[in-house]
């Protein structure tokens, strides 16, 4: 691929598209399900619960496997691990389609959220891989990020539609996209070379130990959204969750050839840079539950009505690529997210007076800054996760960064639909609902200012001088 002039050659916009349509594949698959959930929730006549618990299947599965999608990507081959994750990913996607009883879209979610957990950061690690370091690597990232935030706004839109001539083409249409994708890859992708590929054999016992860790963790968080499973029961997921990490660190800190490196996490931008991305997708994962809720059975809206509604929170798939590299260029990495996270915190405050009376024009300026915060926040996230990181581990901190970003969107469902249902008690009035999910909405306002204040930490330190890992700013071109 050209890098003449620092610019990229036809082929290179097509490698760079592939990828970027499969991030964009695997958000628009969950934010179309999340404005289907109401219609599905009809006509399967699935409690709230069990209506949660489809979401949450997909994180599980997500967040559970990404560590070790991760490795698995730098170990086995990030073109082999992309390919063919992302058939199971087409071929459960379908399966869901057809379901006709609730344990059977959460066997089709889980195994998507699987699948998506090893497609997601070989995908990431190809574009690094295949991107020189520099204003080729920044201008792709942007756009990859960019289409990936654009996949999570503009499903509201599609899955609004969709949801309008039937909630199966939720599922049905995402194959058609993945077929597209895989078409391509085979014919465009090249395996990028690892530089310095680990030696050694696959650590089965740390895949064994964080798998299950991060299986247990994610299941205590999406118990804590019905308090009537047990204190007990959770608390033991929360317990083994822990127990097993613990072993991993052990384990890690014993094999010839681990499955994380330990050392990667003593990186201080790594870390916040995962808190940030963490809070950033559970305040908004929160927000758009709460949301939804509020559109379609507090005010009645349809589906496609509230699609619609969020569309202008899509604005972030044009900023992102063209608006956000520049701000990085002069400003750096931290201050742009630091002030993505403060304009996230902003939107959800000014929607937390929401009334049985709203118009749509007082709901328009959070969906502006949300369009805005996500233009602001996802790409330096994205760019953050291979800061300073050997070309040998960029799998690994992919897996690490969209763990985080599993983990924050299960925390969010799990807290807000936690609060909403202690609030609701037993009342059913639309008066009753919209006060139970008023309360929620003060979970995405907490958690984007926690995000907010870590992320400060990150301009303390760079007030005092550069920090290792945090990459200088670069000079980034927005032409082909």
């Amino acid at each position: 691929m050209s890098t003449t002039n620092n610019r990229m050659d036809a082929r290179a916009w097509g490698v760079l598209f592939v990828l970027a349509g499969a991030i964009f594949l695997e958000g628009i698959d969950v934010a179309m399900l999340n404005v289907a959930l109401p219609a599905i929730r009809a006509d399967l006549g699935l409690s709230t619960g069990m209506l949660s618990g489809v979401v949450s299947a997909y994180v599980l599965g997500y967040g559970g496997f990404m560590l070790l999608g991760g490795r698995a990507a730098d170990l086995l081959g990030r073109r082999r691990m992309f390919l063919f994750w992302l058939t199971v990913f087409l071929v459960f996607s379908g399966l869901g389609g057809f379901a006709t009883e609730g344990w059977m879209l959460l066997v089709a979610r889980f195994v998507t959220g699987v699948a998506a957990a090893f497609m997601a950061p070989a995908g990431l690690s190809l574009v690094t891989g295949n991107f020189p370091e520099g204003p080729q690597r920044t201008k792709a990232l942007g756009v990859y990020a960019g289409t990936a935030a654009g996949g999570f706004s503009l499903g509201l839109v599609v899955g609004g539609l969709l949801t309008s001539l039937g909630w199966r083409w939720v599922f049905f249409a995402p194959v058609l996209l993945a077929a597209v994708i895989l078409f391509a890859a085979v014919a465009l992708i090249k395996e990028a070379p690892a530089p310095e590929r680990p030696s050694g054999g696959f650590d089965l016992a740390g895949a064994f130990s964080i798998t299950g860790s991060m299986l247990l963790l994610v299941y205590g968080v999406v118990r804590l959204e019905h308090p009537g499973n047990g204190l007990a029961g959770t608390l033991g997921a929360f317990g083994a969750g822990l127990a097993l990490l613990v072993l991993f660190v052990l384990v890690e800190r014993r094999a010839a050839s681990p499955l994380v490196r330990l050392g990667i996490l003593r990186s201080g931008p790594l870390v916040r840079a995962n808190l940030g991305a963490l809070l950033f997708l559970a305040s908004f994962a929160g927000f758009q539950f709460v949301a939804t809720l509020y559109l379609q059975e507090v005010r009645g809206w349809s589906s496609l009505q509230t699609g619609l509604a969020m569309l202008v929170i899509g604005m972030d798939t044009v900023l992102a690529p063209t608006l956000t590299p520049r701000l990085v260029n002069r400003f750096g990495n931290v201050r742009v997210l630091f002030g993505g996270l403060v304009v996230a915190a902003l939107g959800y405050a000014l929607f937390l007076p929401i009334g049985m009376d709203w118009t749509y024009a007082a709901m328009l300026p959070t969906m502006l800054l949300l369009g805005l915060a996500f233009s602001l926040a996802y790409g330096p996230l994205t760019m953050a996760a291979t800061d300073g990181i050997e070309e040998h581990e960029h799998g690994l901190a992919g897996g690490l960064l969209y763990t985080s970003f599993q983990f924050g969107t299960a925390l969010g469902l799990s807290a807000v639909t936690a609060v909403s249902v202690a609030a609701l008690g037993g009342a059913t009035t639309p008066e009753a609902r919209l006060d139970a999910l008023q309360l929620a909405l003060v979970v995405p306002v907490a958690a984007a200012v926690a995000g907010a204040v870590i992320t400060a930490f990150g301009l303390r330190r760079r007030a005092g001088g550069a920090e290792a890992g945090q990459a200088a700013p670069v000079s980034v071109s927005t032409t082909a």
